[in-house]
């Protein structure tokens, strides 16, 4: 029968926007200030080598998907460079991790929902929001485009203005409050109370607050104009990482003392209240709402492009393959809705077990999609230097040196995990989910391949 396909309806302006609202969440606005009160204002270091090595990963993924846009991105090109057990197995499990991300980011959502409107429970308003973002998924691509497209602008506006703030308060331009020049750089022990070790120990928990920049390389597979977008996106990543993470976060460890607790458990919260900002806690509440949103709408897209990808190769029921009117994989976006809703579930009835097992098990992967797509690389640039090296239009830098640069740091911080003791139940779950997704592929091998016969 003859496929119907994904329409190509995201403009660059979505795919520039999706790119930079992907990366800037709660994870920046909330977590950063546990990050430097572990660290100290070395921080600011942990922030620009985990940063530096997702520009080098973006660079990479943006040579592929200029070569092959495709809505499964990384796991098309880790099955043509690696073999259909790389893709199908990354495939799944990158879905896997959206599906934690979703039930993780409504329970979020709803929880300051429940704040402000006590009479509606969490687990209502989580469904609610779920509901509500599956609806403009469902409607049309566009539409996903334009809400993340504003969901991303809200959240570099107000990004922007904290930054802005700062600075003001550490030049000294607010009145009435005493700049702290460089005392909390140099002061409460250094720049490096803790030691290098806490420098490295930073660098493996920051840079899964990168996770989301490649949703741009899936986008692209449904963009009017994939090389022009992708190019103006990767790019992008390169500045968005410098002003939005180590900006603020520079910013942050300049203006507050990093021992000091209290003030860094919302540090974005400590710096509204200085300047005497009247709800300040609740302002901070409408920016993490509007980053819980823009996840959950993210995750909601990326997740069902993903299984779509996988039902295109074989690899997941192919009635998944249909097609809306408006272009959208309805039955992979319903589908993975229901299985977010399930997660969801498990989060209020055993959220120190069934949940807890869930998210510790999903905890590596995206280290584990860093360094797929690094080999991609290696291997399909290889073959595309040998065939026709002139139809490369982007290119990654110095290759190879930087993939492999890039593929021994990913290696480093993975085995890292299995020796820090917080880290340490994600890593071995994580590969055991690994060992498991691999094994079902071996199982399901004939089927898939009796499918792709009939392709």
């Amino acid at each position: 029968m003859g496929e119907q396909k994904l329409q190509k309806k995201l403009k660059t302006r979505h795919l520039t926007m999706i790119s930079l609202g992907g990366i800037i969440g709660a994870g920046l606005f909330v977590g950063s200030g546990a990050v430097i009160n572990q660290t100290g204002p070395g921080a600011v270091v942990s922030y620009a080598i985990a940063g530096l090595l997702i520009v080098l990963v973006m660079r990479m993924l943006g040579e592929m998907a200029i070569q092959n846009p495709d809505s499964g991105s990384f796991s098309t090109y880790a099955q043509q460079s690696i073999g259909s057990w790389a893709g199908y197995t990354i495939g799944w499990l990158y879905w896997f991790f959206w599906v934690i991300v979703i039930a993780i980011e409504a329970t979020a959502g709803g929880a300051i929902l429940n704040g402000w409107i006590p009479g509606v429970p969490i687990w209502a308003w989580s469904l609610i929001l779920t509901f509500l973002l599956t609806l403009t998924n469902v409607y049309s691509v566009k539409s996903f485009g334009e809400f993340e497209y504003w969901f991303a602008m809200i959240k570099i506006v107000a990004i922007s203005l904290f930054i802005l703030l700062g600075l003001a308060i550490i030049f000294g331009f607010v009145p009435g409050i005493p700049s702290p020049g460089l005392s909390n750089l140099i002061g409460h022990g250094g720049f490096m109370p803790k030691g290098g070790g806490a420098i490295f120990v930073g660098i493996v928990t920051v840079i899964f607050s990168f996770f989301g920049a490649e949703i741009a390389a899936i986008a692209a597979g449904e963009s009017e104009n994939p090389e022009k977008s992708v190019v103006i996106a990767i790019k992008s990543v390169v500045w968005r990482i410098l002003l939005f993470f180590i900006g603020s976060v520079a910013v942050l460890v300049t203006l507050l003392p990093w021992d000091a607790g209290e003030l860094l458990e919302s540090p974005y919260v400590t710096m509204l209240s200085m300047v005497g900002i009247p709800g300040a806690a609740e302002i901070m509440n409408v920016v993490v709402l509007v980053a819980v949103l823009s996840c959950l709408n993210s995750a909601l897209y990326t997740n069902s492009r993903m299984l779509y990808s996988l039902a295109q190769k074989g690899s997941a029921p192919r009635a998944l393959l249909k097609i809306s009117k408006g272009g959208v994989p309805v039955r992979a976006v319903w589908a993975s809705t229901f299985f977010a809703y399930v997660c969801a579930i498990f989060n209020f009835i055993s959220p120190d077990k069934l949940f807890l097992f869930l998210v510790n098990a999903s905890g590596a992967i995206a280290l584990l999609v860093y360094l797929v797509i690094a080999i991609s690389h290696l291997r399909m640039r290889k073959k595309i230097e040998g065939e026709n090296p002139g139809s490369l239009k982007f290119k990654m830098w110095l290759f190879p040196y930087l993939t492999y640069v890039t593929i021994a740091a990913m290696i480093t911080i993975l085995v890292a995990m299995a020796f820090i003791p917080g880290m340490r139940s994600q890593f071995f779950l994580s590969m055991l989910l690994t060992v498991l997704v691999i094994g079902s592929y071996f199982v399901f091998k004939p089927k898939v391949d009796e499918k792709r016969e009939h392709e």
